[in-house]
């Protein structure tokens, strides 16, 4: 089997709003990070995306040293695993305290949103909508954050919601010298305010992009599964994890992400391919060399 063919399995830890309520494995200490990131791996998980947490509260932060202490013990546990951190951190930051963390810290990737638009938690079953906000990614912070990654050789993963967000990438990608290529996009399925997850919507978006681009599937809530096995059999990469959804199939509460990524590792090899080191990974997706 080729490299190419190997699928890269993401664990989302925790996102900003998924708390011990919904799941009490989602952690929030810098050590409960760190022990997660372990299982991940062991599991087969080659990259983690992170959300710092406070541990009082539950919900995502951007303080500095409550990040720097999660991002500092995933790599003293784990100096393997590629760490994504998240640009979006929580809702109501200024674009100056969302890139931050990441210019300070240097991970391997980060993720990069590409549309502005509404992003709520809602009950599908009843068509309420419980919490939203507006979830803001203009082209001035595209630009800018593409270019303050680009710097440190920080690959973005592009994170795309609908179709819209692959356009508008596109668009400024023409200014040149933008991104870390080849691009790679992470198609996101089930936000209330996005592309909910249908075969023909997954193919629409991977016709769109570059065809020498890398993509993987984040799917929400039961998005999960049908989107990882899709990706699966189309030859992208799956993410999985507590910040997307908090149980396994069947509907019992995930034991942990690491539970999750050992379903993806099923699903993978169902259609013939095999998981990807960390250092596969950073090779398919042009990461900077591990020093």
């Amino acid at each position: 089997m080729a490299k190419s063919d190997k699928v890269i399995i993401t664990a989302a830890l925790a996102g900003a709003a998924t708390t011990k309520k919904n799941n009490p494995a989602v952690p929030y200490t810098p050590e409960e990070f760190a022990e997660e990131s372990r299982k991940v791996y062991e599991s087969g998980g080659s990259i983690v995306h992170i959300h710092a947490k406070d541990p009082e509260s539950g919900f995502a932060t951007a303080d500095m040293k409550k990040i720097t202490d999660t991002i500092e013990a995933i790599r003293a546990r784990c100096p393997k695993l590629i760490i994504n951190m998240s640009s979006a951190i929580a809702p109501g930051l200024k674009p100056e305290q969302r890139i931050a963390p990441i210019m300070a810290l240097k991970p391997d990737m980060a993720s990069l949103n590409t549309n502005t638009m509404n992003f709520a938690l809602a009950d599908h079953r009843k068509g309420t909508v419980m919490i939203e906000f507006i979830f803001e990614n203009t082209f001035k912070m595209l630009v800018d954050f593409g270019k303050a990654m680009k710097e440190l050789k920080i690959k973005p993963e592009l994170e795309v919601y609908d179709p819209g967000g692959i356009y508008n990438t596109l668009l400024v990608r023409k200014q040149g010298g933008l991104f870390e290529e080849p691009l790679h996009f992470q198609f996101v399925f089930g936000v209330a305010g996005g592309i909910a997850h249908t075969a023909l919507g997954m193919c629409l978006m991977k016709d769109l992009i570059p065809t020498d681009a890398t993509w993987s599937v984040c799917g929400v809530g039961p998005n999960q599964v049908t989107a990882a096995m899709q990706a699966a059999f189309m030859g992208g990469h799956i993410r999985v994890g507590l910040e997307d959804a908090v149980r396994v199939p069947g509907g019992e509460l995930a034991k942990g992400s690491w539970e999750q990524v050992e379903v993806a590792v099923k699903i993978a090899k169902l259609v013939d391919r095999e998981i990807a080191t960390p250092d596969e990974a950073r090779e398919l997706l042009n990461l900077r060399p591990k020093t």
